[in-house]
Order: C-alpha cells, then structure tokens, then sequence
C-alpha cells in the first residue's frame, strides 16, 4: 500500500488517492466545476501532506482536514489566525464552493445562509479591567 493510501485510509477516501492526497484532490473539484479557490496547499512532510489543504486568498485562510472515523471534510475558515466559522461538509464540491464563494466575497452572513453545515463562529467581548 503507498503512503497517500494509508494516509487517507482508502476505505473513507478512495477518490483522493489518485489524485495524490487532499489538497490535489480540491484543486481538481474546483477546476471541474470551475470554482476559483485561491491558491492551494499543503504541508510538506508527514501525514498530513496527504489529509489537510488550506485555500487562500486575500480574505483568510479555508483549512481543510479529513475525518479519521467517517467520511466528512472539517472546514475551519480563518483571518488573522483567528477562526471565523467551521463546519463539516461531507462532499468535497461542497468544500470548494465555500472556499470559493469566501474569496468571491461572501460575508460569514451570507456563507452560513448558503451553506447550513457552517457555522459563524461566536464572539465574547472581552472585559477590560476598570
């Protein structure tokens, strides 16, 4: 079995061997249908070369990573390394359509209403000592 295979666990995701891991696997849904993700990609070594991507654009960061038990992509959407709004979709067009719908301009509004798996992230202000 090659490294992308045990990686990925061929079980849950067979359709992202081939293609060579998560982050190939996205740029390839998103040229099939035509979606503008931004520039993507992944981390060099170890497993995670094979189940995590990140799509950016100049709007934040749209990580992505692989359930390990089932079959579903975790969606953390992040500016300034601060986390907006996350989600689990269980398709990998669905995964593309909101990282190019974010870097279409879409607001955290917009994006949650168009897509009910995401979910904005709640802020606390915080409290300033008098």
């Amino acid at each position: 079995m090659s490294d992308v295979s045990t990686a990925l666990g061929v079980r849950l995701y067979p359709d992202l061997v081939e293609p060579g891991g998560l982050a190939p696997a996205l740029v390839q849904t998103a040229a099939r249908h035509q979606l503008d993700i931004g520039r993507v990609t992944a981390p060099e070594q170890g497993r995670s070369r094979f189940t995590c991507a990140e799509a950016t654009s100049d709007r934040g960061v749209v990580c992505v990573s692989l359930g390990s038990q089932a079959r579903y992509f975790m969606i953390d959407l992040r500016v300034s390394g601060q986390m907006q709004a996350r989600g689990d979709a269980t398709d990998l067009l669905q995964v593309a359509q909101v990282a190019a719908a974010w870097r279409a301009g879409c607001t955290l509004a917009e994006l949650t209403a168009r897509y009910p798996f995401m979910e904005e992230m709640k802020r606390h202000p915080v409290a300033h000592a008098q």
